[in-house]
């Protein structure tokens, strides 16, 4: 009895396995049949809304500076140009803003360095905050780490000028040390994955995809009318464009103009980093799942959203069945020849989603030849093992229900 209950916790492990491969092989399909996206960028009107730049900080010294710089090389008239510096910070990194917001306001950048007595809510409650003081109908988001060019803004509020119901733009995240180690190679071919094959085709295909938490910008009348900002969960971006989504809005992907931001160069912090955004996600699954079958999306639509929200199952439903299929050989005396079979295809199928997914964004961004693509490829799954063991029991306590801290990524400013 013992035995069978082990075989079939096995089987249902590698069932799930192959639901989320489904997910990435549907992604690939039409990354392959849909013909390529039209590059170009609609028109400004002649006369500019005004933008509010959001920067949430905290305790980020390296790059407080540069980012505030960025923010204000913008190219956007300047009495049409707010920026916000959302500071929590308890460290040295509030002494550096006050210098650097001063040497803007002597330039004629208005810029605001808020603070507050709290943290409470996080990342989602400065945004918040921060929306409370300025009444601009467009709002950009940028993470301390990333810097946009000057031209970015122009770029991104065409293409949501251009739709009335365009809850948002995001744009293409590229990876200023993505050169660093082999940790950061990995991250960006992965991060590659996410943006050029599932953000593009998500967005193309008319479904919801994700707010990235920076690089984007927010129309005001879609957050008013999801709610606003809500920091129930480690995820409050995800949650808010589901939200918007939800409420018949939808959202604008652009691979260019792209912004660029650092990756954790640690494996310390990347599974920090990666253990935040799995809780987050299964967070926003148990918050928003009923909604979304309920509403009036398509069953695509739906599916597809609940697939993506589950997809960071992978981590502890791949740790389980491990584990299962170990003991299940002791048990045996030997591997079950049904398992033997599944096992191959199993292989068969993550190798299909592993080079279907990145071979192309490979390309598609020009990184290199074939063979460091093989030797960045090569380094994926032992990296995904890694955080199948480091992560499972976290993503796990948060299916439950267990509510956990905002961690911040430390940034090094390269």
């Amino acid at each position: 009895m013992l035995l069978a209950a082990i075989d079939l916790i096995a089987f249902l492990c590698l069932a799930v396995q192959f639901v989320i491969a489904g997910y990435f092989l549907y992604l690939v399909y039409w990354s392959i049949e849909l013909p390529p996206a039209d590059a170009g960028l609609p028109a400004l009107p002649d006369e500019l809304p005004r933008v509010l730049v959001q920067i949430p900080v905290y305790n980020e010294p390296l790059v407080i500076d540069r980012v505030l710089g960025a923010a204000a090389n913008l190219d956007w008239p300047r009495d049409r140009l707010v920026i916000q510096l959302l500071d929590d910070s308890t460290d040295i990194t509030s002494d550096i803003a006050v210098h650097a917001v001063a040497r803007l306001k002597r330039d004629g950048v208005d810029v605001a360095h808020i603070r507050r007595d709290d943290r409470s809510g996080f990342k989602a409650g400065a945004l918040a905050e921060g929306l409370k003081l300025c009444d601009a109908p467009y709002v950009a988001v940028f993470d301390a780490d990333f810097v946009p060019e000057p031209g970015w803004l122009r770029g991104a509020m065409a293409a949501l000028l251009a739709e009335p119901r365009a809850a948002f733009v995001q744009t293409r995240i590229e990876w200023g040390n993505g050169e660093k180690n082999w940790l950061t190679r990995a991250q960006r071919l992965m991060q590659d994955a996410h943006f050029a094959v599932e953000q593009d085709i998500r967005a193309r295909r008319g479904m919801p995809f994700q707010f990235n938490g920076t690089g984007g910008i927010w129309r005001r009348a879609a957050v008013e009318e999801a709610g606003g900002w809500s920091h129930d969960t480690l995820s409050e971006d995800l949650d808010l464009v589901l939200r918007t989504s939800l409420a018949g809005w939808h959202g604008v992907f652009l691979m260019e103009p792209h912004v660029v931001g650092e990756l954790p160069a640690k494996l310390d912090d990347f599974s920090a980093q990666q253990s935040r955004w799995s809780k987050g996600f299964m967070q926003v699954a148990r918050k928003l799942l009923g909604p979304i079958w309920r509403s009036d999306w398509s069953d695509e639509a739906k599916f597809m959203t609940t697939v993506a929200l589950g997809q960071q199952l992978i981590f502890p439903v791949l740790a389980a069945g491990i584990v299962a299929l170990v003991l299940s050989t002791i048990g045996h005396g030997y591997l079950p020849g049904f398992f033997r079979f599944l096992l191959w295809l199993w292989f068969i199928t993550m190798l299909a989603v592993l080079f279907g997914m990145t071979f192309g964004a490979w390309r598609r961004l020009k990184r290199g030849d074939l063979g460091r693509y093989l030797a960045t490829a090569a380094s994926v799954p032992a990296l995904i093992v890694y955080l199948a063991a480091a992560n499972a029991g976290p993503i796990i306590a948060a299916v439950f229900g267990r509510k956990t801290e905002f961690n911040r990524t430390p940034k090094a400013g390269t």
